[in-house]
């Protein structure tokens, strides 16, 4: 999931840096000043999209979903065949699987995220060392004395209609005029500025300096370092946070000019140029706004300076008409963010009403697993692991009950014309070595039958059905094996649910076909009951990583519905599963043993 989601905050922010700064390029002499520094706070709107919460949006069926966890459709011919369970007719499913191979991605995610967090790790470090820095400025910053100097920073201020007391004093540590502080805000003076600046000059200064706090620049910088340090791992991000303090900088000096006679623009870019040299001799703080900046920073504002000229309606429109489009531009990616981001990983149950959560932690011994009962005529779940009841995984061979039906359903097979000739290569599994029928592929698990059915079925019927049945996350992404360990999961709740609907035929399916299903999927018939059901082993790299038990027990006043999913690094067998359900089951007296 981490994959996808760096990838999601790659993408988003990386197509909007680019369409930004293709658009400023392009069109530059079409959008003023003050609009091209706009232009980057859609940027900020993309960064925080991938971090809205996704119930704001549901635009994921645009898309189709993408999903990490796919193998490369890569299957051996290794067999798991454990024999521990056994009825007494014989009659019962082998657990029979074939290994997948898959990269490790849990341990690439593991990986990627621990990079990503040391990186955030690391600017933090070098915020707080910038915060450092700026808390000794504080520290050595003096009230400013000159009346006159003050009196002209309280007029500026009133031009600009600003109220709010701003602290003025003057620091040695500081050789460009800088202004900082969100709940106090100071402007700092280098030490003796007034004895060799005349004041009609650091009146630019002050002017320059209050434009930032009016237009809440100083919390835009907060707002930036937060980002950078989300954004760390995109070099583009840093090229576009660098070109947005520029256009700051020079979105200030056009507010300034706007106030300022026309006569007065070179008296103006000239106490710029008064900086240059110190900006050689100073670093700027990432959480304060300048004054001065690098020299070539400095090159393009008195560029823009020279050429200043005064913002027409026509140019306007223009700036804002382009503002909107791009913003449109952003919206539009919300659809993509939202499918990306979309977590499809658990299932959202919300029947809590009539559910009851019981400890089966003494059947499942060393397994991580879940329990999921459904009884239809009470209408009440009985579940254990409620965390993993809701968590999806791969169907594996469980999956073969609806691949059975879609392909009844589509016409490829029917309930006495459901023969799949033998394709000739030998499996270590003897049984799977010959022409197969629905009911001896179903009770010989015969993966190779219901690749080849599945492959009969066009993808996007296939899709259609999913989407009609609601099978888990209906991703068919993981090419032709997606359902052994791959892009289509499923949780146990789901499936109980899949199977009532089965059961009950709330498909709107024929009712021959559900009933041909049914019938291939009969293990057992007691005297008061009958057990159906299918099981299921993931094998992953050689180990069995995934193991299912899915089906219902009929006796002759009710149906009861289970679905049993274990999971451990090797081991987990479907076999194991059912023990576990039979155990369950025959403890809660649904069923009874062989021979009672």
């Amino acid at each position: 999931m981490f994959l996808v989601y760096i990838f999601t905050c790659f993408i988003v922010s990386s197509i909007t840096i680019a369409v930004i700064m293709l658009i400023k390029r392009l069109f530059s002499k079409h959008i003023s000043e003050k609009w091209q520094y706009n232009l980057w706070f859609l940027l900020l709107i993309a960064l925080t999209l991938p971090f809205l919460p996704k119930q704001l949006f549901h635009f994921e069926n645009l898309f189709l979903s993408f999903d990490v966890n796919q193998n490369n459709g890569m299957i051996d011919s290794s067999i798991n065949n454990d024999k521990s369970l056994r009825f007494s007719n014989g009659n019962w499913m082998e657990d029979f699987t074939v290994s997948v191979h898959r990269l490790d991605l849990d341990f690439l995610n593991i990986t990627l995220g621990s990079i990503w967090i040391i990186g955030m790790i690391v600017m933090i470090i070098l915020s707080l060392l910038a915060w450092v820095k700026l808390k000794k400025i504080k520290s050595t910053t003096s009230v400013l004395k000159n009346q006159e100097v003050l009196h002209l920073f309280e007029q500026c201020k009133n031009r600009l209609h600003i109220s709010k007391p701003i602290f003025i004093g003057e620091s040695p540590l500081v050789k460009s005029p800088m202004t900082f502080g969100i709940f106090k805000t100071y402007v700092v003076l280098p030490m003796q500025l007034d004895e060799w600046m005349p004041l009609e000059k650091i009146q630019y200064i002050f002017m320059h300096e209050l434009h930032h706090y009016k237009y809440k620049d100083i919390a835009t910088n907060f707002i930036l370092i937060i980002y950078q340090i989300i954004y760390w791992f995109n070099p583009l991000v840093w090229i576009a946070f660098k070109e947005m303090r520029v256009d700051r900088e020079i979105a200030c000096d056009a507010a300034v000019l706007k106030s300022l006679d026309e006569h007065c623009y070179v008296d103006y870019g000239n106490t710029i140029i008064n900086f240059v040299e110190l900006s050689s001799r100073s670093r700027n703080i990432t959480w304060t706004n300048q004054f001065n900046g690098p020299k070539e920073q400095l090159k393009k504002r008195i560029e823009k300076i020279a050429s200043f000229t005064m913002e027409s309606k026509g140019l306007k429109f223009k700036s804002i008409s382009i503002f909107a489009l791009i913003g449109v531009f952003v919206a539009g990616q919300v659809p993509f963010v939202s499918a990306m981001s979309n977590d499809k990983s658990f299932y959202h149950f919300n029947s809590e009403e009539n559910t009851t959560y019981k400890d089966f932690n003494e059947y499942f011994s060393n397994y991580d697993g879940s329990f999921v009962l459904y009884d239809m005529k009470a209408d009440h779940y009985t579940i254990y692991n409620k965390n993993n009841s809701m968590k999806r995984v791969s169907p594996n061979s469980t999956y073969k009950i609806y691949t059975a039906l879609f392909g009844l359903e589509s016409g490829v097979i029917a309930g006495d014309h459901s023969i799949i000739n033998w394709n000739g290569k030998h499996y270590p599994y003897e049984p799977w070595n010959k022409n197969q029928n629905l009911s001896t592929a179903m009770k010989n698990s015969v993966t190779w039958y219901f690749q080849e059915l599945d492959q009969r079925i066009p993808k996007d019927t296939v899709q259609t059905y999913l989407r009609q049945i609601r099978y888990g996350n209906e991703d068919l992404s993981g090419r032709t094996d997606y359902w052994l360990e791959s892009s289509l999961k499923i949780s146990p709740i789901e499936q109980v649910q899949l199977l009532s609907a089965f059961y009950t035929n709330q498909f709107g399916f024929e009712d021959n076909n559900i009933q041909t299903v049914k019938d291939s999927l009969l293990l057992e018939v007691y005297d008061d009951a009958r057990l159906s059901g299918k099981t299921g082993t993931g094998n992953v790299n050689g180990k069995n990583v995934n193991g299912w038990f899915i089906g219902y027990v009929e006796t002759k006043n009710n149906t009861f519905f289970f679905a049993t999913n274990i999971q451990n690094e090797d081991n987990s067998y479907g076999s194991k599963a059912a023990n576990i359900t039979l155990s369950i089951l025959k403890d809660k007296g649904i069923i009874k043993e062989i021979g009672e």
